[in-house]
C-alpha cells in the first residue's frame, strides 16, 4: 500500500506569505487559521517506515515536526525515517528544503542532471556532505526505484517525464549551468506501488495541458497537479504582481484551457489542486471559486493530509 502525505499545499511564499496582505493572507493571521499551509510537497512510502519527499521545501524543519511519520525513531539520539528526496525542478520552493537536511542523516537525491548541475554550482549546497547525501541523476521517461538506507529495494518505482513548463525563475535571462534547451527543468512523476500495482500523479507545475498529457494521466487511483492561481492575469489584477501565470509557467484553474476544463470527464480516483499561491481565491472556504472547484470534483488539501492507495 502507497502512504502519502501531504507536507505543504501552498505555493512559493505559503499562506501566510511572511509580506502579504491580500485577503487569504489577511484571514490566514486572524481568524482563519485553517487557512494556514506550507510550500508544496509530499511524501510518500510503501512500508510505512522508510519515506520519500516529493521536493524539499523552504517550509521542510517545521513540516517534519508537524508530521509524526516523519520523527526519530523512539530511542534513537540521530535518526530519521526520510530515505531520500525526489526533485520536479529547481525552484527554491523545490530545493532551499534540503539546506535544513544537512545534520549528518544519510538520504539519497534524486534529480534530473540540470537540476543537480544548479544544485552543483551553487556552493552553499556543499554542507550536504557527499558521504552521507548521495545524489543520483534521474533521466525522463526512464522508470527507477529507490533505495532504501540498506541499499534494498523501497518497492516504489519513479517514472519522471516532462511536462510543459518553465525553467527556475531565478535563471531567466542566465546561462543555465547545464546548458541546453531546457528539457528536464520541469517534470511531472508516476509513482508506484510495485506490490499492488496502484500508481499515481504528482505535477506540482504544468503550463498547460495537451492530449498526450491527458492520455498519460487517464487511470491514475490519484493525481495531484498544479492549482497556482485562478485566472492567469490574478496577480496583476490584485496588485500582487507582474506576470501572469503563464509567465511563471503554470496553468490556471479555470477559464478556457484551465485545468478544470482541460481535465474534466478524465479517468481519475482523486483529484487534488497542490501549490496553490496565496492570491487564489479558491482557497476561501464558501467562495464562488471554492465551490467551483468541489463542483468540480477537487480536493484542496490540509497540510497533514494523508491519502492511502
Amino acid at each position: 500500500m502507497l502512504r502519502v502525505v501531504v507536507l505543504g499545499a501552498a505555493a512559493g511564499g505559503g499562506v501566510p506569505q511572511w509580506n502579504c496582505g491580500c485577503p487569504v493572507c489577511r484571514k490566514a493571521r486572524s481568524d482563519h487559521p485553517e487557512l494556514r499551509s506550507t510550500q508544496a510537497s509530499i511524501a510518500v512510502s510503501a512500508d510505512g517506515e522508510h519515506w520519500f519527499l516529493v521536493n524539499a521545501s523552504p517550509d521542510l524543519r517545521q513540516q517534519v515536526t508537524a508530521t509524526p511519520q516523519l520523527h526519530p525513531r523512539a530511542g534513537q539520539l540521530r535518526h530519521s525515517p526520510i530515505a531520500g528526496v525526489i526533485l520536479t525542478n529547481g525552484e527554491i520552493d523545490a530545493v532551499a528544503g534540503l539546506l535544513s537536511m544537512r545534520e549528518g542523516s544519510p538520504f539519497t537525491l534524486y534529480a534530473h542532471e540540470r537540476v543537480l548541475a544548479i544544485l552543483k554550482s551553487n556552493s552553499i549546497f556543499n554542507v550536504l556532505n557527499e558521504q552521507n547525501v548521495k545524489q543520483r541523476p534521474i533521466e525522463v521517461e526512464r522508470a527507477f526505484e529507490p533505495a532504501l538506507p540498506n541499499g534494498k529495494p523501497s518497492g516504489i518505482e519513479v517514472l519522471p517525464f516532462a511536462v510543459p513548463g518553465k525553467g527556475a525563475w531565478y535563471l531567466e535571462g542566465k546561462a543555465h549551468p547545464a546548458g541546453g534547451d531546457g528539457a528536464g527543468d520541469t517534470l511531472g512523476l508516476r509513482i508506484l506501488d510495485k506490490r499492488s500495482g496502484k500508481y499515481f500523479f504528482f505535477l506540482a507545475a504544468c503550463a498547460r495541458v495537451t492530449d498526450d498529457l491527458k492520455s498519460r494521466l487517464s487511470g491514475a487511483a490519484l493525481l495531484f497537479f498544479d492549482g497556482t492561481v485562478w485566472r492567469d492575469d490574478e496577480l496583476i489584477v490584485q496588485g500582487l504582481g507582474t506576470k501572469t501565470g503563464q509567465n511563471m509557467g503554470h496553468i490556471s484553474m479555470s477559464g478556457n484551457h484551465g485545468a478544470i476544463e482541460s481535465l474534466a470527464g478524465l479517468d481519475v480516483g482523486t483529484k487534488v489542486f497542490l501549490h496553490i499561491n496565496n492570491s487564489n481565491p479558491a482557497l476561501l472556504r464558501g467562495s464562488d471559486e471554492r465551490k467551483a472547484v468541489e463542483q468540480a470534483g477537487w480536493h484542496i488539501p490540509a497540510d497533514g493530509t494523508e491519502i492511502n492507495l
